[in-house]
């Protein structure tokens, strides 16, 4: 129920969770070296299943704030999240039993390792999305209508700031991203501390297993030279949408988000389509033509066709040769409340869901 997290795990660890980011999450790159880097300095990491927990327990909540590409030059750094932890802890006169992601997506999938290896706790075999997401009102816990207060924040220049109490979950977002946009659009969270039960509950359970598992297959699968994409296929239950190639990106950072679109032109038998993937820090919806073809909360995914790596909103540039996929998404993303959150009238689009695994 808890085992020692393996330097052998970090990097199907990083590679999983960039697919399952769907774009977003940041580049785990970053957050891969640091996690190596605390390793080889002595410290260790455990994961804790969360039915293993405790009703009562208090489990941190941390991620990485902001816009995607602003996190490529400003570096995170363990020590902040860490730190927005124990400042909840000040706060609230709780100690943290353990510490989960609220993504399991790209770099914040790394981020709870990060401060459980600064502090000596385990990290939860769990997160609240089983993707990325972009809003704080975009997690299980916001769709199981838990407390969305308080928040914790802190930055590189020694800012720390704690959100007391907010009307809703939109209002947390709008008042915590107002704050980290001031401070550079880049910020080190703790979320809502959650308990033990509400972990168990509402929290999308075992996905740092299984962003392991899928890194694992995409690494055995470049090693033994056979298609890393059909290994992510095959691993997730997932669809090949389009292959091409990028053609442009539009892309800019503004209210503390990476928003814009990547143009791909076919290739093969894709060849004279277009599709346009558009964004807000993660995929959002993606249209062949003019018309939708996927969108959230299935996981739009854009993988190199030959390495099968994942290409983030912020990483995403002319010329890359590309393969756009579709990956079922967690139950409680497609309930009729979580597509009030996450479905693709809350990204502004006047779509209703339709899933590509639809029977």
């Amino acid at each position: 129920m808890i085992r020692d997290f393996e330097a052998s795990e970090i990097d199907p660890l990083a590679v999983g969770a960039w697919i399952l980011g769907t774009g977003g999450g940041g580049s785990p790159y970053l957050a891969q070296l640091n996690l190596k880097k605390l390793y080889k300095d002595g410290k260790r990491v455990k994961l804790i299943d969360p039915n293993a927990l405790d009703d009562g327990d208090a489990v941190a909540v941390v991620s990485k704030m902001g816009a995607p590409l602003v996190g490529q030059e400003r570096l995170v750094d363990p020590a902040h999240l860490a730190r927005a932890m124990q400042l909840m802890e000040e706060y609230t006169g709780r100690k943290f039993r353990a510490v989960m992601s609220v993504e399991i997506g790209g770099g914040n999938a790394l981020s709870p390792f990060l401060a459980a290896a600064m502090l000596d706790i385990p990290v939860v075999d769990a997160d609240a999305m089983g993707r990325a997401y972009p809003e704080a009102q975009m997690t299980s816990f916001a769709i199981g209508d838990l407390p969305m207060y308080p928040l914790t924040l802190v930055d590189c220049r020694d800012n720390e700031a704690i959100v007391a109490k907010a009307a809703s979950w939109k209002w947390m977002e709008r008042i915590s991203r107002k704050i980290c946009t001031e401070v550079g659009s880049t910020s080190a969270t703790c979320k809502a501390p959650r308990t033990g039960k509400e972990v168990k509950e509402w929290g999308v359970l075992h996905t740092v297993t299984k962003a392991v598992s899928l890194g694992r297959a995409v690494l055995e699968a470049r090693a033994a030279h056979t298609d890393p994409i059909e290994a992510v296929l095959a691993h997730e239950g997932g669809k090949i949408l389009f292959k091409g190639k990028v053609a442009d990106v539009d892309r800019t950072t503004t209210g503390g988000f990476l928003r814009g679109a990547a143009m791909i032109d076919g290739l093969d038998a894709d060849r004279g389509a277009k599709v346009e993937l558009a964004f807000q820090n993660e995929w959002a919806v993606a249209f062949r033509d003019g018309q939708p073809i996927a969108m959230t909360p299935d996981l739009i995914c854009l993988l190199d066709t030959v390495s099968g790596e994942a290409i983030g909103t912020e990483t995403v540039r002319y010329g890359q040769r590309v393969t756009v996929v579709a990956l079922p998404a967690p139950a409680v993303l497609t309930s009729p409340k979580g597509l009030e959150h996450v479905g693709p009238r809350a990204f502004g689009y006047d779509l209703d869901f339709k899933s590509v695994f639809a029977a």
